[in-house]
């Protein structure tokens, strides 16, 4: 077991932020934690991303890129604010990294040279952005809010045989967010930037690819899940899909391939600390490296059952014992930053609409006080109204520039926020009900609530109800959180998976004790559940507003 006086970083660049929590790897307590918001903090400003959407301005619609360089920054930034609070960083013996997922950066043949630059001592006297700030070959790093891809999509599941087979060999339909459609769409559009691209590296791997100075390190097989290249029983890239993406571009799947890093687990050490972060920082020399996952393979880590995370997107993961996938192709099957297969649904819409429509009502994009009076002054199910300011992809719709109003209640903040409270949530709960098995546990085992939103008790006393089960109330227990926790067991020898385990085990229930367990309300389970309820009437609607969008 690690040795309780060692300490772990986890590392989360998401849409909004970079967060980072230090944990004592053999307790769980937390030691110190930080989240840096890209739009707030100043160090982070003059990328060109826009202050409402997060990505840079779209050059079409459905496009949804933000600067790479923001990542470099803030992981400095980071840093330099953990060194300022006299954290005592020598301790550190892994740091691990979430990423949102899906989102990539496209590396030139110069960021072999840059990166590795980053384990000579003198890099030290310079910042990271003027060290490997100018390593990309293309600008953008492209997220998983992109939905112009839908040609490429088309393309590549037409070209693996079909719906059906494409589900068969990668777990997932080829949604639009998902990376193999944007190398398409890359190189069919910049040519000159796929062909200097060297390396195609996802955001999950793009800071530990900087933490090591190596920016050939390998992607863990979790997050690769969410390029739909790699095949998922076999964890390896599938060559009849790298020939649908890349059949007809130059190089062919043979240059893709090339470019895309080798699989490995996601608990696998890919490199030590470069001089880099020594130097500046006081991080120790043997501090090891983990491959890192996803955000959603990373948040699930912190659960034993099913996770529901009100993230910027919702994604709602049901654990997946058996590793089989979903042949309807609602749900997309995934590993955690553990290695264990769950399928999850993932909402486009989510806690950053909600920021948006509190903008929209003249209100501050935080003004929570003002959201929790909405749910407690408008009764659980008792208005419908949809809005999808984004393409949604769980459950697939086009995107409502206004909201749309089923119910002819006041156009009001306290009945639009409600209400799409309400239809955000159901829509999930609904929709997730449909993938394959996901019914097992309603009723019974408690489903654990983490990000933002979780906070709120109004929020928590919905989600119980609709899923009809307890509902633990995680808060901001995310992806860092998450990627800490697996740091810890990645410091356990794989030749002891038991005490991986085990350590797991212990942390979760360390970093939850004492957490609250909302129980769901009877009356409102009823309004939600009875048939002709909320749930059906909001399904009905829902399917009337997917024939016109």
């Amino acid at each position: 077991m690690p040795n309780a006086a060692r300490t772990v970083l986890g590392l989360d660049a998401s849409t909004q932020s970079l967060s980072a929590i230090l944990l004592d790897s053999a307790t769980g307590e937390i030691l110190w934690n930080r989240s840096l918001a890209y739009r707030d903090d100043p160090r982070l400003l003059g990328f060109g991303f826009e202050h409402d959407t997060m990505v840079i301005p779209p050059r079409e619609p459905g496009e949804a890129e933000q600067p790479p360089r923001l990542f470099i920054a803030a992981l400095d930034a980071i840093f330099s604010d953990m060194k300022a609070a006299g954290v005592d960083t020598s301790t550190i013996a892994a740091i691990n990294t979430s990423g949102q997922q899906h989102g990539h950066v496209y590396l030139s043949v110069k960021a072999r040279t840059t990166f590795a630059s980053l384990r000579e001592p003198g890099s030290a006297e310079s910042s990271l952005l003027d060290v490997i700030g100018d390593s990309f070959a293309y600008g953008g790093a492209p997220i998983w809010k992109t939905a112009n891809t839908t040609a490429e999509a088309s393309h590549i599941r037409a070209g693996v045989g079909g719906k059906a087979a494409i589900i068969e060999r990668t777990g997932s339909d080829i949604p639009l967010r998902f990376a193999a459609t944007v190398h398409r769409k890359v190189a069919l559009r910049y040519p000159i930037a796929y062909a200097e691209t060297c390396h195609i590296v996802q955001i999950s791997s793009l800071v530990p690819a900087i933490l090591a100075g190596d920016c050939t390190i390998p992607i863990d097989f979790g997050n690769a899940c969410g390029t739909g290249i790699m095949n998922y029983r076999e964890r390896a890239w599938d060559e009849v899909v790298l020939k649908a993406v890349a059949g007809d571009l130059p190089g062919g799947p043979a240059m893709l391939k090339w470019k895309l890093p080798p699989i490995a687990h996601p608990l696998a050490t890919v490199g030590t600390l470069a001089a880099y972060f020594q130097r500046k920082y006081g991080l120790p020399a043997d501090c090891r490296i983990i491959a890192g996952s996803g955000d959603n393979p990373q948040s699930k880590v912190l659960a034993s059952g099913d996770l529901l995370s009100l993230g910027t997107s919702f994604v709602y993961m049901i654990s997946s014992p058996d590793g089989g996938v979903d042949a309807a192709g609602t749900a997309n099957a995934m590993y955690d930053g553990l290695g264990r297969p769950f399928n999850f649904g993932c909402r486009t819409n989510g806690a950053l609409a909600w920021d948006r429509l509190r903008l929209r009502h003249g209100l501050g994009a935080k003004d929570y006080a003002a959201c929790d009076a909405s749910l407690a002054n408008t009764p659980a199910g008792s208005r419908i109204r949809f809005w999808h300011p984004d393409a949604e992809s769980f459950p697939v719709v086009g995107a409502n520039s206004e909201p749309v109003r089923v119910d002819d209640g006041p156009a009001d903040f306290v009945n639009d926020f409600s209400a799409v409270v309400d239809s955000s949530l159901g829509l999930v709960y609904r929709y997730g009900m449909k993938i394959a098995g996901a019914g097992a546990n309603v009723g019974r085992e408690a489903v654990s609530v983490c990000g933002g939103p979780s906070t709120s008790p109004g929020i928590m006393r919905r989600i119980a109800a609709i899923w009809s089960r307890p509902a633990i109330q995680a808060g901001q227990a995310g992806a860092a959180l998450g990627a800490a926790v697996a740091a810890a067991v990645a410091l356990v020898p794989e030749t002891a998976p038991a005490e991986r385990d085990a350590l797991a085990e212990k942390l979760r229930g360390a970093i939850f004790a004492g957490k609250a367990v909302i129980e769901p309300d009877a009356a409102l389970v009823q309004a939600y559940h009875a048939p002709g309820g909320y749930l059906d009437r909001l399904e009905t609607e829902f399917e009337k507003l997917r024939k016109v969008s």
